[in-house]
């Protein structure tokens, strides 16, 4: 929502610092809406966003990341790096807030690297 790398970096520090340290993550990026003061910034970048889950995946390695707001702009290449660097689920439903979700049928995005750990891949939000 305007924010820099730093300023999501420094909210990632507080959260690690917590006791205990919270049990999900959610990983926003922000959906632009016509209409809104926000409407012309620009999207995340990807790989700031991977690096955002890798390492939360490291500072709060107890905790399920889930990819939330924004993830129906990222690629299917994109969702399975945000896979690979430690994200457990990716919201998905009929509707959440402001924009259309995909549909549940459509596999939930990108096939996910397999992972050891039982995390669920997709939440449905509905």
């Amino acid at each position: 929502m305007g924010e820099s790398e730093d300023d999501r970096l420094r909210m990632l520090e507080v959260l690690s610092n917590f006791d205990p340290q919270p049990e999900s993550v959610p990983i926003n990026c922000l959906m632009a809406m016509s209409g809104t003061p926000l409407a012309h910034q620009p999207p995340v970048d990807i790989f700031e966003l991977v690096r955002l889950i890798a390492v939360t995946r490291l500072a709060i390695p107890k905790a399920r990341v889930r990819l939330a707001a924004g993830r129906t702009r990222l690629t299917r290449e994109g969702q399975a790096l945000c896979f690979f660097a430690g994200a457990n689920s990716i919201f998905y439903g009929d509707k959440l807030l402001t924009a259309t979700n995909p549909a549940a049928d459509a596999g939930c995005g990108a096939a996910p690297p397999a992972r050891t750990d039982g995390a669920d891949r997709c939440h449905n939000a509905a």
